[in-house]
């Protein structure tokens, strides 16, 4: 008998295949057929600080009453907030697997209070979806990657619920970055987020924005990490998200390290049904290898765990295509 469960974030899971923060889960009805179709969790769409402050703004910007400014700002984002602990609530009643909420948050002002309102609301855990773009020539990686401590020290003072912190690859050194963010109190880490990549119409003579999807080759991006940081980072679960599209790409994952994974764009791309059609792909993979855990073969190809650990380090195409002419 196949066994999928397993843990993340201390959390039991009936299987390791979580839907990503999107308009997939942004309501109660849609993360109940989630449920149906078998994710073992889901994490909500984000709340974004951005968003909802740009709105606040413009909000107080048109206002007739300019001295009303402070109650306009602090009803649009209560507001926006309302609505998300709503969604929130009625998601834990409809389903049984973990809801994990999502802040989308760029400071560590008072924004972060929210977090205790989700807590409230019944969340099983907090992802937090961080990134700054480093281009101030004058401040140092340091200073960086400080805001990330502003942010999840003030949450961590005000919650209970277990948190995930999810980054970019930007770093200088990430297998620090995620140590420092265990030794604060992170439960777990989601590698890797995606963000906002502008793109050029030649034509138009325009920034655009380019594809919003991962794709299979995309999956490159986060499997070395995987596998480098569940040897290095031992006690910190690791969610693998970006370029997972299929059931082969879970077991990767999972074999490089990882808790669980966190799927998205295929599900945009060839429907939610396709979902299960995933499960069932790392079931009977399971079956044929004779694996009747998930953790049975966790880790079993991580940067620890293999002959030549050097093969996560390798940045070079020299030794693979020195044959071609």
């Amino acid at each position: 008998m196949i066994n999928l469960k397993t843990e993340y974030l201390g959390i039991p899971l009936k299987n390791p295949v979580v839907i990503s923060s999107s308009g997939l889960t942004d309501s109660a009805d849609k993360i109940k057929k989630l449920e149906d179709l078998g994710a073992g969790a889901v994490v909500m769409k984000s709340l974004f600080e951005e968003q909802i402050s740009f709105q606040a703004g413009r909000l107080y910007e048109n206002g007739i009453y300019p001295e009303a400014g402070d109650y306009i700002i602090r009803y649009s984002k209560d507001n926006s907030v309302e609505a998300y602990l709503r969604t929130i609530e009625e998601a834990k009643k409809q389903t049984e697997i973990p809801v994990i909420a999502s802040i989308n948050c760029i400071s560590s002002s008072e924004w972060i209070n929210f977090a205790r309102e989700i807590e409230k609301a019944g969340a099983d855990a907090l992802e937090l979806n961080i990134f700054y773009v480093a281009q101030e020539k004058d401040r140092k990686a340091a200073d960086y990657e400080k805001l990330y401590a502003d942010i999840l020290t003030k949450v961590k003072n005000i919650v209970q619920i277990p948190i995930a912190v999810k980054i970019g690859y930007y770093f200088t050194n990430l297998v620090a970055m995620v140590d420092n963010l265990y030794l604060r109190g992170v439960a777990g880490v989601v590698m890797f987020n995606r963000f906002f990549e502008p793109d050029i119409d030649v034509e138009q003579m325009k920034i655009t924005a380019s594809s919003v999807f991962s794709n299979e080759s995309d999956l490159r991006q986060s499997l070395r990490w995987v596998g480098i940081i569940s040897d290095r980072v031992r006690n910190i679960d690791i969610a693998a998200s970006t370029g997972i599209h299929d059931g082969k790409a879970i077991i990767k994952q999972l074999l490089a390290g990882a808790k669980v994974v966190q799927i998205c764009s295929v599900l945009y791309q060839k429907g939610i049904q396709e979902l299960p059609v995933m499960i069932c792909e790392l079931e009977e993979w399971m079956k044929r290898k004779q694996f009747k855990t998930v953790d049975a073969f966790r880790g079993m190809l991580n940067y620890g765990r293999i002959p030549d650990p050097a093969v996560y380090e390798r940045s070079q195409f020299m030794k693979y295509f020195s044959g071609y002419h």
